[in-house]
């Protein structure tokens, strides 16, 4: 579902893309509904695209976004996103422990966050793809079958 939420440099706030045409995609802005086109020139960056830096690797977006929901009980985040940076960076380090506090600006947790609340008071909660979902909650059939598989005694 994030891939099709839109950040528009230049625009506030989120967009969810509507059409695609040769030169242009015309959004609808999740603030107030408005549609407008979005030019080859903006830069349109999908909320499926971004990761969060960790010491060791990078986490997508969805993941924190996740991560925060589960926090939050599916609940506004509970602190303001206009914090104080050690606030918002004892938050994210409830949600993410590891992530690198170099290359993650205090500007960066507070726009999260402020995405976060967006999207929730627009319904949108699905953050992770599909098949992350699938292997959070349970092996898809064919790995069960081949563990089913290994655990059958062989006669000899």
């Amino acid at each position: 579902m994030l891939k099709e939420i839109l950040s528009i440099g230049g625009k506030p706030g989120l967009f969810k893309m509507v059409s695609q045409a040769k030169n242009m995609l015309i959004v609808e802005s999740l603030t107030d509904g408005k549609r407008t086109p979005a030019f080859a020139r903006d830069k349109v960056v999908s909320l499926g695209d971004i990761a969060i830096y960790t010491q060791t690797d990078e986490v997508p977006l969805g993941k924190v976004l996740h991560g925060i929901l589960e926090k939050e009980g599916g609940k506004p985040v509970s602190i303001d996103p206009k914090s104080d940076n050690d606030t918002l960076r004892g938050y994210l380090s409830e949600v993410l422990p590891d992530f690198d506090r170099d290359r993650v600006y205090p500007s960066d947790i507070r726009k999260m966050l402020t995405w976060y609340n967006q999207l929730l008071s627009h319904g949108i909660t699905d953050f992770l793809p599909a098949e992350e979902e699938m292997k959070e909650d349970d092996q898809p059939a064919d790995t069960a079958d081949e563990a089913k598989a290994d655990e059958t005694p062989t006669q000899e």
